[in-house]
């Protein structure tokens, strides 16, 4: 058995989460030439290619997502063997607030595992909307808020709200369910069925100016109250909409290019930055909860 150099692996993660070896550079405190070099190791003990390099970046492949979820678990057991072994266990009621649309189908797991690492952590969370997480966390109703950044008409910039620790990026896609409710492309002149969150939601708004904006016509036709009721209402076919990648459930299906809609650009998932006076409780729960979440 030939195991894997966990520096190579936390290099390869950095990059990843960054979408380029130029961004992923500065995390691992390494240049880019030595980033390079050790993620041409890491592929050569893979024995297969782990990343898609292009001009916009780096995005990784089949083979590279599998060991991206390895890595991320790995890199956390480390540091948590190493913490456990400095006796640096965390202990302390922690009030975290967590967007909608963040990996869905997996965040009750992720929640279990932080829970099972730090047994000492008494967790209270609170799922809502991205605008609703900021703002609670600015008011103090929340220690750690994990939130997501869109893009704005501007730009590539998501907002020129306060950044933060970044987590993750996914591709925003069009969704619709999968035959035989699975519709055909809306006849010429006739309207989309959008199916969204209410107009309080980023995403809601976001997809609707670009529909605006692309002169796309459609119709509301159904507003959830959170995204669990959205994918029920996809997987019964009653319209399309837009989601990130990780919303993607059994009955539905990312709509395929004949349906000819806008393309869709990534939603970057991030961890609120610290406030002034936060106790190393916090501090410290921050970080693991970033390691836990990548």
């Amino acid at each position: 058995m030939r195991p894997f150099h966990l520096e190579q692996l936390r290099t390869f993660v950095a990059v990843c989460e960054a979408g380029s070896l130029a961004a992923g550079a500065p995390r691992v405190f390494l240049s880019q030439s030595a980033v390079s070099e050790q993620l041409r190791k890491l592929e050569q003990h893979a024995g297969q290619a782990l990343l898609v390099r292009s001009k916009a970046g780096v995005a990784p492949t089949a083979a590279g997502l599998r060991l991206l979820a390895h890595a991320r678990q790995l890199l956390a057991m480390s540091e948590a063997a190493w913490r456990d072994l400095q006796g640096a266990a965390l202990e302390g009621t922690l009030r975290l607030g967590v967007t909608d649309y963040f990996r869905p189908a997996e965040l009750a797991g992720l929640l279990a595992r932080t829970q099972a690492r730090h047994p000492g952590v008494q967790l209270q969370v609170t799922v809502r909307k991205s605008g609703e997480i900021e703002a609670g966390y600015a008011q103090g109703e929340f220690d750690v808020g994990l939130t997501m950044r869109l893009p704005t008409a501007a730009g590539p910039a998501a907002g020129r709200r306060p950044g933060g620790t970044p987590l993750r990026r996914e591709p925003l896609l069009w969704m619709g369910a999968v035959p035989p409710l699975g519709a055909a492309p809306p006849a010429a002149g006739a309207p989309l069925r959008l199916l969204a969150l209410p107009d309080t939601c980023s995403l809601h708004r976001f997809a609707v100016a670009l529909l605006q904006r692309r002169r796309v016509p459609f119709t509301m036709a159904l507003q959830a109250s959170g995204v669990a009721g959205l994918q029920s209402a996809l997987a019964a076919g009653l319209g399309v909409a837009c989601l990130n990648a990780s919303a993607l459930c059994d009955g539905v299906q990312v709509l395929p290019a004949a349906w000819k809609l806008p393309v869709l650009p990534q939603a970057r998932f991030l961890v609120l930055p610290p406030r002034d006076g936060e106790s190393g409780f916090v501090q410290q729960a921050r970080q693991r909860l970033v390691a836990d979440f990548a």
